[in-house]
């Protein structure tokens, strides 16, 4: 199981932030990709063994060089426009950025993001990219507005199309999805953002491997990406439901079928959500059967 930890903090949402507030404001203000993963922990997998009412994921690290990632590319700031804003949900909107040398990215990859002040103080978050990869020159952020988030805060009430600020990535390879492989994807809230990269891929591209999506929001009101959703998206709603749909938390009875009905070759499984969510995620699998070296985790708060 491969997993990174974002930090929790007041900024930490729908990107997602690799890096939170908290730790100087789901950023953090100079937070490096390699000390996020220096946060990362690795369990064994004879530990998994023990799965009891305190169970932890196992983690494990990407193969090295499976995906690899330009250095170079994601070292260079670039000036990105905003050239668009949708509102997802009531607090939650989509940010539209024109990067004319963007160097393209692969679901699941996410960038840096920088804001400078008339005074010269700048603020830095790490956001998954919700865009399928293409040659438009533009990529997508989508943004829970968090209370007294500095910087999801700056976007939600001060952004306006035409302004501009900073980005530079495509940063880590670990939770990528290239195409490649059949993916099931677990996610939760703003977790569900790097996961509709891959399935905008997945349609975009017409691929013919299999994928499938179970996302879990509070109502149907706070469902990030609600119109998009076909029939590869299964919604868990937490606190209020449809009319004919059950109203609880993700679990075995979502969960069980569809890794025992898994392709051939098996899934590739990506978790995305906040720790409550992705330690529960990850114990449905595992007690499924899914194969604990083939869950990713991504996650934060």
């Amino acid at each position: 199981m491969t997993e990174t930890m974002t930090p929790t903090g007041d900024d930490s949402l729908a990107g997602t932030e690799s890096v939170t507030e908290a730790e100087s404001v789901a950023g953090t203000k100079s937070v490096t990709e390699a000390e996020t993963v220096a946060g990362t922990k690795s369990v064994t997998e004879a530990e998994t063994v023990a799965a009891t009412e305190t169970f932890t994921p196992p983690t494990r690290f990407a193969v090295p060089g499976r995906i690899a990632v330009s250095e170079q590319a994601a070292s260079v700031w670039q000036t990105a426009t905003l050239t668009e804003i949708r509102r997802e949900t009531p607090r939650a909107a989509t940010f539209r950025l024109a990067v004319p040398g963007w160097p393209g990215h692969l679901p699941g990859q996410h960038l840096m993001l920088r804001l400078t002040a008339a005074d010269g103080y700048t603020a830095q978050r790490h956001y998954s990219i919700a865009s399928a990869p293409d040659e438009s020159g533009h990529i997508e952020l989508t943004l829970d507005r968090v209370e007294d988030g500095e910087v999801s805060g700056w976007f939600h009430t001060v952004a306006r199309p035409g302004d501009t600020v900073e980005v530079r990535g495509p940063v880590s390879g670990f939770f990528a999805w290239p195409g490649d492989r059949p993916a099931l994807l677990l996610g939760a809230g703003s977790g569900v953002v790097p996961l509709m990269s891959m399935v905008r891929h997945h349609r975009a591209r017409g691929l013919a491997v299999p994928l499938r999506l179970l996302v879990s929001a509070r109502s149907p009101q706070e469902l990030i990406y609600a119109g998009e959703y076909g029939a590869e998206t299964t919604p868990v709603f937490t606190r209020s439901a449809p009319a004919g749909l059950p109203v609880g938390r993700l679990s075995a009875a979502h969960v069980a079928p569809v890794v025992a009905d898994a392709p051939e070759g098996g899934w590739e499984a990506y978790v995305c959500g906040s720790n409550a969510f992705a330690e529960h995620a990850a114990r449905l699998l595992v007690e499924a059967g899914q194969p604990v070296d083939r869950i990713r985790i991504e996650r934060f708060g």
